[in-house]
Formats: structure tokens, sequence, C-alpha cells
């Protein structure tokens, strides 16, 4: 069952529902319409600010040690049943900016989606950025985890990025503020993205380049594109596949509740019928230990598990 936070005597909540924003804040707002896996619980409280000025004003107003979730497209997220006891900040559209910058260079805001970026590059004839069409959310959530498709990589044409802090202030960093791995990106704390400059190319970086419908029609003949599911689950252990793993393991079609293991694509957890997110998260605790068990090898997620059990 959805957790129901106590607001009655929130001093929080009745200012920031008063206060003179242009967005909107709502409480107990549920989680399961926000996520691509379309399940979990509320969030106590659900900023969707206009704009960057909109958004400054929200995280002055919250308290110093409010947890935060910064929520893109949704889709490499699951909220737990009980839901999270914190603000959900909903940055799509929030920082749109999209702009050449003079040679091959792009401004990106943190609240364009990935395939806009794509779309606008091919635009505009520069090159490197099609793999940003198979990344299903936000810049800004590439930005945190090195989001990749394809064989390229986010961190690989960062110059430098924005970001915001808890107070509303707004810094200049770059590459080298930061830890970039595969699918990790660590940096300095209660910071959070809100704008990149990103490096392309005029040329073809390989003879083989291929224009994003090619990148797309792929993706949907080898994915279950269509499904409610967070993309991939896990991450590809070093020099292997975690779908060739899991698959190699007899996990194709494995359910729990109303979550299942795509048929289609190992390493896609669908929900199908209903699925709580306690479902999904049972599902995927037992392809790591069926996993592990079977071939020794450890996978880790790429999805991001927040709030509390039900």
């Amino acid at each position: 069952m959805e957790a129901q936070y106590n607001i009655q005597h929130d001093s929080i909540e009745t200012c920031m529902s008063h206060a003179q924003y242009k967005g909107e804040v709502r409480i107990n707002e549920p989680m399961a319409r926000h996520t691509s896996w379309r399940a979990g619980g509320v969030a106590r409280r659900y900023l969707m600010p206009a704009d960057l000025q909109d958004l400054q004003a929200m995280l002055r107003d919250l308290p110093h040690d409010e947890p935060l979730l910064w929520l893109g497209l949704g889709s490499n997220l699951l909220v737990r049943d009980g839901g999270f006891n914190g603000s959900v900040i909903a940055m799509q559209g929030v920082t749109s900016r999209l702009e050449l910058s003079g040679g091959a260079r792009v401004v990106v805001g943190a609240g364009v989606a990935g395939a806009k970026l794509a779309r606008f590059c091919a635009r505009n004839g520069l090159y490197g950025a099609e793999f940003f069409a198979g990344i299903p959310g936000l810049v800004g959530g590439a930005l945190a985890m090195n989001a990749g498709a394809f064989g390229g990589e986010t961190w690989e044409h960062v110059l430098n990025v924005q970001t915001i802090n808890r107070n509303g202030e707004i810094k200049q960093r770059e590459p080298g503020d930061y830890q970039v791995g595969y699918r990790s990106v660590s940096g300095p704390r209660d910071e959070w993205f809100i704008e990149a400059t990103l490096q392309f190319s005029k040329q073809p970086q390989q003879a083989n380049t291929v224009d994003i419908k090619q990148l797309l029609a792929k993706r949907a003949a080898t994915q279950p594109t269509g499904a409610a599911s967070c993309g991939s689950v896990f991450r590809n252990p070093e020099g292997d596949h975690a779908a060739r793993l899991i698959e190699q393991c007899g996990l194709k079609g494995k359910r729990i509740g109303g979550a299942v293991v795509s048929e289609k694509h190992a390493n896609f957890i669908i929900n199908d019928q209903q699925a709580s997110a306690a479902d999904i998260e049972a599902l995927i605790h037992l392809v790591q230990h069926t996993v592990a068990d079977q071939t020794g090898v450890q996978l880790q997620t790429e999805v991001r598990i927040v709030g509390d059990p039900a």
C-alpha cells in the first residue's frame, strides 16, 4: 500500500503550497505516474518548477536536510511501494536551452531529452551525438550516470557543465571536477546538473556512421521498447554482456508477480501485469543471485532504487 505522509502539521508543505511559484507543488504524488516502470509509491512533495528561477526559489524554501530526488523521464528509476519521504524535482522542460555555440559545440539544458539533442545535432550537420537517440531520458540524467548507447558515452563529449546547489546557487564546473567511469559519475556533493557544453564533430567519426532512424530501428528490433520497463537493468560486466549471462542462466521469461524478464532482451524487466515495485526489486535480486551462483559474476544495477518498502 502506498504511504500517505502526514502533512497536517507540516509548515513546509503549507508554506510551499501558498508560495508564488510559476510552477506547481503537489503533495503525496503517485510516482507510478512518472516512471517508465509505472510502479511505486508516493512522493511526499512533487515539485514542478516552470523555469530555472522557479527552481532556485523552490530549493531555497526547502529544509537544508530535505532528501531530494531529481527526476527526468523516470526511465532509470524504481520508487519502492512505501514512497519517497522527501521532494522530487521534475526537471523536464525546466532547463530547455539547446543551441549551437560555435564550431561543433552545443549548449544543452539538463531538461532536454537525449533524442531531441540527437535530432538537433543531425539537423545541424554535427556527428557523434547519434547515440543520444538511444538514451530514454534527459540530458541531466545522462550526465549524472555517464549514460551511453550504441558505443557512445555522454562524458566523452563534455567540455564543461553548470550545476545548482541547495541554496539555488549556480556553479561552472570542468570535467576534472568529476570522477567518470562506466555508468558512474561522482563529483561535488549536493550539486546537480542544469546545463552542459558538449563537443561533437563536423565530420563523420567513422566510416560506418549511420543515421538516427537506423539506430532506432535496431533498438526496436532488439529491445522491448513498447513495454513498461526502465531500459537496461544491469551494467555490462567488463568484457561481457549482462543480457548474455542472464539468458545463459535460463532466466528469460522468469516472473515474480507482475514483473517478468523480457523474452526479447534479457537485460530488461517488464511490468506486464500491474507489478508492484516489490515484485520488480525481488526479480532484480533473483537475477543477481542466480547469475552469481551459476557464473560467479556479480551483476551491478544501472537502475536507481529509492524510497521505503511498503
